[in-house]
């Protein structure tokens, strides 16, 4: 991995950070990474665990139980994860919905959730994709209808992260369904109401130890004091949300894309054929010298990002601009190291298999590559 020392957005008490974030990782995600990849989904201790060494929502305010710190050590936390292999949902509590809460939600529901959330006692989620609706959000068909001092919540969601252990959703609801986008809300629904269920823990790809799910709600009763903000908002609500979101993916592609490098150069070093290491190869050694080259300008644009977002001057295209570029090269990279490492790189054994299988979504989720492209032309 690079010199991350070196890197003109981070100081000393960052790298000191990041020293720490791999320790608790060397001991408390690595050696049960494989049996969560085999059961689909993380223990909630885990995430206790992470509460306790302060990598939960590092950037909730101390009047929350948090330590308002600032995006950088979001970005630490996120790029030590995916370094190390995994997809744990505690990058979307941390980057996405403690943002949510934070930034539209009331003092009570800040002072019920945030301390938890910090913690890990509380594990969050938030549901936007449904089976007909995607990338258009305006296209929701889940309905949250006033009913006295009530919503109504009735609809379905799917490949929502964190589903299984949620204790807290974040619902993206239509309360005025004539109104479209004008019309959406979101509303926080807790695990434990009456007509909220679960579906299956989805069968994925990759990313086989982050559970994602179907959810349900059918005449589930929330107070209208659930609504996070105002009513109606919610589509503003997500689109002011999204640089953040986006960003935070754009680092763990970096990450991902740099783990996947790592491997490829030892395999090859190591593996010989014809007399020679693979390596020695000038395919071999052209194709990684190529990989290095784009990781250097990518991690170089990854501290540009994060310094316009620290400035409040990450714009949306921006944002998708990151998250377009990284993903892209977090697959390149990953295709590439697989095809170096030859039939080794199909066997699961090898780390490289899945990086390669972890690293397909990243090109869909938060966004395709397809609506970034469009998002970024928009701004031209």
């Amino acid at each position: 991995m690079i010199d991350m020392s070196a890197r003109p957005v981070f100081d000393e008490e960052l790298n000191l950070f990041r020293d720490q974030v791999r320790k608790f990782y060397d001991k408390a995600l690595w050696p049960h990474l494989d049996r969560w990849e085999q059961e689909g989904v993380i223990d909630r201790q885990f995430w206790l665990a992470c509460g306790e060494a302060g990598i939960l929502c590092p950037g909730v305010a101390p009047e929350y139980g948090g330590l308002g710190l600032d995006f950088r050590y979001n970005a630490v936390i996120s790029e030590e994860l995916f370094y190390a292999g995994s997809c744990a949902g505690i990058t979307l509590q941390s980057d996405i919905i403690a943002g949510y809460i934070e930034n539209y939600g009331s003092d009570e529901q800040k002072q019920e959730w945030l301390p938890k959330m910090v913690s890990g006692e509380a594990i969050t989620a938030i549901a936007m994709t449904e089976p007909g609706a995607g990338s258009d959000l305006q296209g929701v068909r889940t309905t949250a209808i006033r009913n006295g001092n009530e919503y109504l919540v009735n609809g379905s969601k799917t490949y929502i992260t964190n589903g299984q252990n949620a204790d807290l959703i974040i619902v993206v609801a239509k309360t005025d369904p004539a109104a479209g986008g004008k019309g959406i809300s979101l509303i926080l629904v807790e695990a434990t109401r009456e007509g909220f269920k679960r579906g299956r823990n989805l069968d994925k790809i990759g990313q086989h130890s982050a559970d994602t799910s179907e959810l349900f709600f059918e005449d589930v009763r929330v107070p209208l004091t659930n609504c996070l903000g105002e009513e109606g908002k919610g589509f503003g609500y997500l689109m002011n949300q999204l640089p953040q979101e986006r960003l935070g993916i754009a680092a763990q592609a970096q990450a991902a894309a740099q783990r996947a490098f790592d491997e490829t150069v030892k395999f090859t070093k190591d593996r010989k054929a014809f007399k020679q290491t693979i390596f020695d190869f000038q395919n071999t050694r052209f194709t990684l010298g190529g990989l290095k080259a784009k990781l250097q300008a990518g991690w170089a644009h990854l501290d540009w990002a994060i310094a316009r977002h620290l400035q409040g001057k990450l714009t949306a295209a921006e944002g998708s601009a990151a998250k377009l570029f990284h993903t892209e090269l977090q697959w390149e990279v990953c295709d590439a190291g697989l095809q170096l490492h030859g039939g080794a790189g199909y066997m699961n054994e090898y780390p490289i298999a899945r990086l390669w299988r972890d690293a397909r979504v990243q090109r869909i989720y938060g966004g395709t590559s397809e609506i970034m492209k469009e998002v970024v032309a928009r701004s031209i």
